[in-house]
């Protein structure tokens, strides 16, 4: 199996409203700095699914980076706010052991087709 699922957050379609404060910002100069700062971030930020294997990553300077089996995943847990589900993003958390999830990403576009591919990955 190949890249099953490959995805950074999305900026504009996870916060609106905070892109659009910040938009009103860019005049005054800061605005572009948070905009600069949040698409680093966003674009340095990455869960994907290949082989079997459920892979976190993120970080310019500092990196963290977690493989997860997707055979010990016990629970995939998807939050959206209304907003979020207009723009079809959310908040995967995904847990194997204890209560405290080991992957949690939020922004990732269409987080209901990535809950499936993360539990029925030989679909």
């Amino acid at each position: 199996m190949q890249n099953a699922f490959s995805a950074s957050p999305a900026m504009f379609r996870a916060n609106p409203l905070g892109f659009i404060a910040t938009m009103l910002l860019v005049p005054f100069g800061v605005g572009l700095i948070i905009l600069v700062v949040w698409y680093i971030k966003c674009k340095t930020t990455r869960l994907e699914l290949a082989n079997n294997e459920l892979t976190f990553s993120r970080g310019v300077f500092s990196k963290e980076h977690i493989e997860i089996d997707v055979r010990s995943v016990r629970t995939v847990k998807i939050y959206q706010s209304l907003i979020n589900r207009m723009f079809n993003v959310g908040k995967v958390s995904v847990f194997t052991a204890g209560d405290q999830p080991e992957i949690e990403v939020s922004g990732i576009p269409q987080p209901n087709d990535v809950r499936e591919l993360i539990n029925h990955p030989d679909n």
